[in-house]
C-alpha cells in the first residue's frame, strides 16, 4: 500500500511534465488507431470475401466484358454449385462526388449466390418483376433519404443516357464486413437498351460469380474454367474471390503497407515518450532510491515503484487515446468524401492492439531506470547530486 502511496505522490511531482507525456501518449494512440482504421477499411472487401466462390474474368483486364454465351459452360464444369454474373454500370447519381457501386446483376441468382445481402422475399419479388426495378444498401437508404417505390435517375457515363431506377428492394448486410452502400439492377434492362443504343455491346457481362461446392478445389475448377476458353477471342482468368479483390488493392499497396508501417512506428514514439520521462524521473530520484535502500526497502519495491509509476502513466495515456479515437474515427469518417468507405469501424482488433502497446511500453520505458535504480550503490546515489 506504501509503493501505491508514493507511485501516485511521484507522478504528481512535476505535474506538467506527467500531463504532457500522458497527452503525447494519447495522441499517438488516436495516431494508431485512426492509421490502422483506415488499412482495415482497405481491406474490408477482402476480409469479406467467400471461400466458397470464384471470379471468372477477361485474362487480359476486368474491364474488359465475357459472352454471356459462357455462363453455361461454367455451369457444366465439375464442382460447380450456381453460377450468376455483374457488370459495372457506373453513372453519376446527383453529382460526381456521390459515389458507390453501381452494378447491373442477374436478378435470378445474384441473390442466392450472395446470401449475406439480406433482401425481405417480397421485396425480391418485386425487384424481378420489375425490369427498371433496383435494390439498394441499407446505407444508401440512410444517406439519401430514399424509400421503396422511389425513383433514382442515373445519369449515364460507361451506358450514357439518362436512366431511371425504381427503388424495389433494401437490403441489410448480414457480416460487418459485408458492403451495405452497393446499387443493383437488372442487366437484362441494361442489355435491352444496349442492344439498342449500342449493339456491339450486346449479350456480353463483366464477369462471372461461380459458387463452388468444395473450396478446397478451387485451383482446379478455375483451371478448367481457364482451359474451356483458352485460346478463344475472349480467354478468362479464373481466381478465388479474395484474390479478385485483393487485385483492386494493388494498385494501392504501397500506400496501405506504408500506412500500417507507420501505424507501428507510432508504437516507437510512445516508447520514446514515456521511457524520456521515466528515464529524467529516475535521475532526478537516485538519491531518494538510495535513501529508500538504507530504510529497508528492497528491489522488489524499487521496481514496483518504478515499473507501477510507468504502467499508470501508460495506462492513462492509452485509455485517453481509445476514448478519443472513436469521435476522432467518427469525424474523420464524416470529412471523407461519401461512398470512399462504405465499412468504416473502429475494430476491436485495433483497440486491443492499442492497448497492449500502451502496457507493453510502460513496461520496456521502466527497463532502463530500473537497472540504473537497482545497480547504483547506496554510497554512489548518496553522492548524486540532480
Amino acid at each position: 500500500m506504501r509503493v501505491f502511496r508514493l507511485i501516485y505522490k511521484n507522478m504528481l511531482r512535476h505535474k506538467l511534465r506527467t500531463m504532457l507525456t500522458i497527452i503525447g501518449i494519447a495522441i499517438a494512440v488516436v495516431a494508431f488507431g485512426l492509421l490502422r482504421t483506415v488499412v482495415t477499411a482497405w481491406y474490408a472487401g477482402v476480409e469479406g470475401s467467400s471461400a466458397n466462390r470464384l471470379i471468372a474474368r477477361h485474362s487480359v483486364s476486368f474491364i474488359f466484358p465475357l459472352p454471356l454465351a459462357y455462363r453455361d459452360r461454367i455451369a457444366n464444369v465439375d464442382g460447380v454449385e450456381r453460377v450468376t454474373y455483374a457488370n459495372w454500370f457506373g453513372g453519376v447519381y446527383i453529382d460526381k462526388n456521390q459515389f458507390f457501386a453501381r452494378l447491373a446483376v442477374d436478378a435470378e441468382t445474384f441473390f442466392d449466390v450472395y446470401p449475406e445481402l439480406l433482401v425481405p422475399k417480397d421485396q425480391l419479388d418485386a425487384f424481378k418483376k420489375d425490369r427498371s426495378g433496383c435494390i439498394i444498401g441499407q446505407q444508401l437508404v440512410d444517406r439519401f433519404n430514399l424509400k421503396l417505390g422511389d425513383i433514382m435517375p442515373i445519369e449515364g457515363d460507361i451506358y450514357p443516357g439518362k436512366w431511371n431506377f425504381t427503388v424495389r428492394g433494401i437490403y441489410k448486410p448480414r457480416d460487418k464486413t459485408t458492403d451495405p452502400s452497393n446499387m443493383l439492377m437488372q442487366w437484362q434492362y441494361l442489355d435491352e437498351k444496349v442492344r439498342i443504343d449500342f449493339p456491339t455491346r450486346a449479350g456480353n457481362v463483366g464477369w462471372y460469380i461461380v459458387e463452388i461446392k468444395d473450396p478446397g478445389k478451387s485451383a482446379a475448377i478455375s483451371a478448367q474454367v481457364d482451359e474451356y476458353f483458352k485460346n478463344s477471342p475472349a480467354e478468362t482468368k479464373t481466381e478465388t474471390e479474395r484474390a479478385f479483390q485483393q487485385d483492386f488493392m494493388a494498385t494501392v499497396s504501397a500506400i496501405i503497407t506504408a500506412m500500417n508501417v507507420m501505424s507501428f512506428v507510432i508504437i516507437g514514439i510512445i516508447m520514446l515518450v514515456l521511457g524520456n520521462t521515466m528515464i529524467m524521473a529516475a535521475r532526478e530520484r537516485i538519491r531518494e532510491y538510495s535513501v529508500l535502500k538504507t530504510l529497508g526497502f528492497s528491489s522488489f519495491h524499487l521496481i514496483g515503484l518504478i515499473g507501477g509509476e510507468s504502467l499508470a502513466i501508460a495506462v492513462l495515456g492509452g485509455a485517453v487515446g481509445i476514448a478519443l479515437s472513436y469521435p476522432m474515427v467518427a469525424g474523420f469518417e464524416a470529412a471523407l468524401p461519401k461512398g470512399w468507405f462504405p465499412i468504416f469501424n473502429l475494430e476491436t482488433i485495433t483497440l486491443v492492439l492499442a492497448s497492449s502497446s500502451a502496457l507493453l511500453v510502460g513496461i520496456l520505458a521502466s527497463i532502463f531506470p530500473i537497472q540504473r535504480a537497482l545497480n547504483t550503490t547506496i554510497v554512489d546515489g548518496l553522492r548524486q547530486i540532480g
